[in-house]
């Protein structure tokens, strides 16, 4: 059986965003069709639709979090407190590794611009960049979940 973090990597390489792959590599626990994963998450790639705030990776792996030990009931506060704690313990660590959960800085490049694209891909930041934010992703996310 393939490993999560290889999974992830290859639902990329076939085109999936770095927020889909992490919530897909978890998605048969969580009892998560993948469908509705890749739907759910395909918002979320490139830092928010290629705004390039919180980094895809991570916002995926809260969503991990989130229906794994977040609030089945409003009222539910302590469901809320450990999706809360789990959320910055996640992105403490992730931006202890990689020094952001800032998908701009993460690249330092503009994602929404044809030469920021083209900047992307001619320094294979996919591969150098974001393949690493969600093998790490995933790596907190098992040690922690």
């Amino acid at each position: 059986m393939k490993k999560r973090d290889d999974l992830a990597v290859e639902w990329m390489d076939a085109g999936g965003n770095c927020a889909q792959a992490v919530l897909c590599a978890f998605s048969e626990d969580l009892c998560l069709e993948r469908e509705k994963a890749l739907k759910l998450a395909s918002g979320f790639g490139a830092g928010m639709g290629r705004k390039q705030e919180v980094c895809g990776a991570v916002t995926g792996g809260i969503m991990v979090i989130g229906l794994k030990h977040g609030q089945e009931r409003v009222a539910d506060g302590e469901a809320k407190e450990k999706a809360y704690r789990l959320t910055c313990e996640l992105m403490a660590r992730f931006g202890a590794g990689f020094g952001s959960c800032l998908c701009r800085e993460l690249l330092d490049c503009d994602l929404r611009t044809g030469e920021g694209q083209r900047k992307y891909k001619e320094n294979g930041l996919g591969e150098k960049v974001c393949r690493p934010c969600v093998r790490a992703v995933i790596g907190i996310l098992e040690e922690i979940l």
